[in-house]
């Protein structure tokens, strides 16, 4: 968590920031550590972002499966990013706490990224969801 902790949290807005629920995607983890170390740097544009916005971020959603080398799947041999509506708490843990975190943050939150890279696409494209889904 990034934010200024001098200013109340209950006047901030949550952002939530995800990355790497594929193993392969590094780039994404990249990102995030990138986007990490700005926002903890001395400028005042960060400076901003600090006072009004509390950062949550999770640069590696699927560790297990970075470090058994695949490149979509975790432990379980499932696609965790296909698991995110009903995450079984045991076999999807790290989907599951984050889609409660995400939960919890609903009231205060303004923008989830889920960041990810392409085995195909080059530079920077966006995908976005037209409506909130009820779950």
């Amino acid at each position: 968590t990034i934010t200024n902790s001098r200013i109340e949290r209950k006047m901030k807005k949550v952002v939530i920031v995800s990355a790497r629920v594929h193993p392969g995607e590094s780039n994404a983890s990249w990102l995030v550590h990138g986007l990490m170390g700005f926002l903890l740097s001395s400028t005042a544009e960060a400076q901003v972002l600090r006072d009004n916005f509390v950062w949550i971020c999770v640069p590696m959603l699927n560790p297990d499966g970075v470090i058994c080398g695949n490149y979509r799947c975790g432990l379980c041999g499932t696609d965790l990013n296909r698991q995110w509506r009903q995450p079984n708490q045991v076999l999807h843990s790290s989907v599951h706490k984050l889609k409660k975190l995400v939960a919890r943050s609903k009231a205060k939150l303004c923008m989830y990224l889920d960041l990810h890279g392409h085995s195909r696409k080059c530079g920077i494209f966006a995908y976005a969801c037209g409506q909130f889904a009820e779950d």
